[in-house]
């Protein structure tokens, strides 16, 4: 499609960063594929003319939005016709500049934007603020694997904050866009099916949506949903712990997965007369995980006898213990919104009532055995490429000498039948609920060359949950028998091989692991129904916590806009309010209540200058206050507590934790180029205090005290306060069409984007530590075609290693931190315009076929060496 300038719609709203970054336009412009290029002097581009299709609409909205914007932000919008060509929102944020991800088993979950701690970075639902509670609440950050990218229309990370943004932002805010009902009139419906395999394993992929909206100028309603599922095998090998003499274990494992990612949403929209808006929305999302655990642990450091090394080692009867389970995890969302705007010629107003509530459940029945004394192999093992220890086994036979043994004949596999002896089952869970309601308005005056807005917000959320749990034993070796059952681990092995594509040295077989969950499922109901298992004593007290949080937050801001650009200033004011209730277990068994809250007010002001140069270049300056709350997990008042030593030690959450609070300089160079591109440099820095890490201090609290004992100079376990930190960064940006390439050339364009950081903080121990999660360099790039009904991208990112874990402790920070490997991933997605309502398209994902690894100090020490395969997707999209 060719047009001009002229015929390009524009909807300008005023007195919201949001609502600037997010206009109505972009989500307009990507569902009906109408181009969108960077603003200016309209006689400026009455002659341009730009060339359009999904790739170039949606990135003529991105830019477009961005240069209207208050803050620095950065926007991805949907493709037109593919929407986003991702599956979950965090594979599509990581198109963006500065955008790190995070991943479980290949699979995008967490969000680092400017390679700082994913805690760092806020998220919202169409403006409304919502937390995240995964692994127990031991982390705050949000799951994006659980938001499929098919229920949004744009997503915005805003780098600087406005005070109408929630200040719990050290880094970015990332707002999730959802559709708008009236964003076009008439009937509309617009859907996919695709089906695909996973080359590891053959494991099937296979996903739908179906989106249908209908509006006339007063009413609008949409429905729709999504589903995406695949069949997935993880190869995965892993180091215990190393010691003087190399690795103490080799853990071999493999995983057989089945995921699911499953939407529904609804919304309405009412607009009785021009300038009012009423609507109402509901989402509703899942994220399943069926996890079939196989793992073989070579307990290399409880050998008989014999040698090791970092190069290898030959050591005589060596114990094996196999752990297998059928586990589900699970994660739910339901966010409900009613909320409406107002509009004159000189008043703007909005109001939105939320409710959102967040179940992140997990339930592992870890079953583990191990070989038995007399029928533990011996085995040679070389680590000349630690990433893949080559095992080779042997018989275990008696010695020249009464009482010794030594190797025997090789064996061409592990007997898997013998894992048997000392069975036993570790029924570990976690669970967090969240229930949150949050009220907000905003209201704004303009006068000429000047907008006042003011607005507030509350929120009142209640988490109930635990931490992770794996307390609970159960003997399996001899309960079964109490309730007439039996049960032998090795009798569920099958003949059926591990798909796997790491070497190995020998070969297994995959274990009924469904069938063993289902017999396991029985003896517990056997037990309980005996009164021998109670399921309440899989949790211990001490790993539950209940908390409440009531924010109260106002803000004031003025823009005032000048000849060549404008000034955003205001100043956020929030009040905290914590409840903390649990519960405190003495070595004795006595239970104590515990009880420990916070309140606390804070000031946010926030300043953002735009300075148009020309009609191509603008300056942005940001300055601003940002916090980042400690999670729920780390801040419980929960606790093991153990009287009998000296000092006396407690295990569990702090409740003194103070949140983490940032001043931070934000600037960028923004040059507009013909055909929807931008070239940019940005560059920021933050200033930390009182830096979130885990570590062991003094309590320095009576929190714990209880029956007239003191409690506070035991030795606390938990996680504490360091003192400053900073981080910084520069950012390089490229996007644009090569419009101006000859002929059949004009339909290439590019996306690429660099990010360069540094950063550090201290604690009492030691200095100069660098942030978890940040990575010196990350980098994406995208190379696309888009002419004659062909719209085809190929995807490049990159990131460099990162720290994942601090140790702490002598000659730690040497030998005992562990890092991840950097990795890169090429993606290529395909999409070929049949008619003006059918496209194919194909999806080829992770083609470099990505090891992702962990290494303790250096990459001679690897801990976990983890691939998962390439995936191919293909299908039809449709609309009407």
């Amino acid at each position: 499609m060719i047009l001009r300038k002229g015929a390009v719609a524009r909807h300008i709203v005023s007195g919201s960063a949001l609502a600037l970054a997010l206009s109505p336009f972009a989500a307009q412009a990507q569902d009906a594929g109408v181009p969108a290029v960077a603003p200016a002097p309209e006689d400026a581009y009455e002659d341009a003319i730009v060339v359009t299709g999904s790739i170039v609409a949606a990135q003529g909205a991105s830019i477009d939005a961005k240069r209207r914007a208050d803050n620095l932000v950065d926007i991805a919008a949907a493709d037109s016709v593919g929407r986003f060509p991702d599956q979950n929102s965090a594979a599509a944020l990581a198109r963006l500049p500065s955008v790190a991800v995070q991943r479980d088993q290949g699979q995008e979950r967490y969000i680092q934007v400017r390679g700082a701690p994913n805690r760092w970075t806020s998220v919202s639902v169409d403006g409304i603020p919502v937390i995240g509670v995964d692994e127990g609440g031991e982390t705050r950050a949000y799951r994006f694997d659980a938001i499929p990218a098919v229920l949004l229309s744009a997503i915005a990370i805003n780098k600087s904050l406005t005070p109408n943004i929630q200040s719990e932002a050290i880094v970015a805010n990332i707002d999730l866009r959802t559709y708008s009902p009236m964003a076009e009139k008439g009937l509309h419906i617009q859907g996919d099916v695709g089906y695909g395999f996973m080359e590891l394993g053959k494991g099937e992929q296979r996903q739908a949506s179906l989106r249908a909206s209908w509006s006339n100028d007063i009413f609008g309603i949409v429905i729709g949903g999504s589903h995406y599922r695949r069949k997935q095998v993880t190869d995965n090998r892993e180091v215990g712990l190393y010691d003087a003499n190399g690795p103490t274990e080799l853990d071999i494992r493999n995983y057989q997965l089945l995921r699911e990612n499953n939407g529904l949403f609804a919304g309405i929209e009412y607009a009785p007369v021009e300038g009012q808006r009423f609507y109402a929305k509901t989402i509703y999302t899942e994220f399943n995980d069926d996890e079939q655990r196989h793992q073989y642990e070579f307990r290399l450091d409880r050998a008989l006898s014999g040698t090791r090394s970092l190069s290898g080692g030959d050591l005589v009867r060596v114990p094996v213990r196999g752990t297998f389970n059928y586990g589900e995890y699970r994660t739910r969302n339901y966010i409900n919104t009613v909320g409406g705007d107002f509009d004159t010629d000189t008043w703007d107003a909005s109001f939105a009532f939320n409710y959102t509530r967040t179940e992140n459940t997990t339930y592992l029945p870890l079953v583990q055995a191990s070989t038995a004394t007399a029928t533990s192999p011996s085995l040679s093992f070389d680590f000349s490429n630690p990433n893949f220890p080559i095992v080779s086994l042997f018989q275990t036979v008696p010695g020249t000498t009464p009482g010794s043994f030594v190797r025997g004949p090789a064996l061409s596999g592990l007997d898997q039948t013998t894992v048997n002896s000392g069975a036993i089952l570790i029924p570990a869970v976690q669970d967090t609920f969240s229930d949150s309601y949050t009220v907000k308005f905003d209201v704004s005056r303009e006068f000429e060359g000047l907008t006042l807005s003011a607005g507030g917000l509350y929120a009142d959320r209640r988490i109930d949950g635990y931490t992770f749990a794996t307390s609970n034993v159960i003997n399996l070796a001899t309960a079964p028998a109490t309730v007439g059952l039996s049960f032998a681990p090795g009798s569920y092995v099958t003949g059926e091989k591990w798909d796997t594509g790491f070497p190995l040295g020998i070969t297994l077989n995959y274990v009924d692991n469904v069938r063993m969950r289902k017999d396991v499922d029985a003896i517990l109901d056997a037990l309980q129904a005996a009164g021998r298992y109670n399921p309440a004593t899989n949790v211990p007290v001490t790993n539950r916590y209940n908390i409440t949080e009531n924010l109260l937050a106002g803000y004031a801001m003025s823009k005032f806009e000048f000849a060549g650009g404008q000034v955003v200033a205001g100043v956020r004011v929030e009040h905290m309010k914590l409840g903390n209730v649990g519960t405190g277990a003495l070595a004795n068994g006595t239970l104590v209540p515990l009880s420990e809250g916070q309140s606390y007010t804070d000031v946010f002001p926030s300043v953002n200058a735009r300075f148009d140069l020309s009609d191509d270049l603008v300056l942005r300056l940001a300055g601003q206050r940002g916090i980042a709350r400690p999670s729920f997990g780390q801040i419980r008042v929960s606790a093991s507590i153990n009287d009998t030593t000296s000092p006396g030690t407690i295990g569990g959450g702090n409740p003194l934790l103070k949140p983490e609070y940032t001043w931070g300089l934000d600037g960028s160079v923004e040059y507009y180029l013909p055909g929807s591109g931008i070239l940019s440099l940005s560059g920021f820095y933050r200033w930390v205090d009182n830096v979130l890490y885990s570590t062991q201090q003094i309590a320095g609290t009576d929190a714990y005290n209880s029956n007239g004992v003191d409690r506070s100079r035991y030795l606390l376990v938990s996680t504490f306060n360091g003192d400053k930190g900073y981080l910084y960064g520069i950012e390089l940006n490229y996007q644009q069409q090569l419009t101006f390439l000859p002929g059949a050339l004009d339909g290439f364009g590019f996306q690429g984007n660099i990010t360069y950081l540094d950063g550090a903080f201290d604690t009492a121990d030691r200095k100069d530590i660098g942030f978890p999660g940040t990575s010196d360099i990350v980098a994406n790039a995208s190379l696309y075609y888009e002419k004659y009904g062909l719209s085809a991208r190929i995807s490049y990112q990159w990131r460099g290693d990162w720290l994942e874990t601090l140790t702490f402790g002598t000659g730690a920070a040497v030998t005992g931190d562990e890092y991840r490997k950097g990795y890169e991933n090429l993606d290529v997605a395909l999409r070929y315009q049949i008619n003006p309502n059918f496209t194919l398209f194909a999806d080829l994902s992770n083609l470099t076929d990505a090891t992702y690894s962990a290494y303790q100090g250096t990459e001679a020490r690897p801990t976990e060496v983890e691939q998962i395969g390439r995936r191919y997707l293909f299908g039809v999209r449709f609309g009407f």
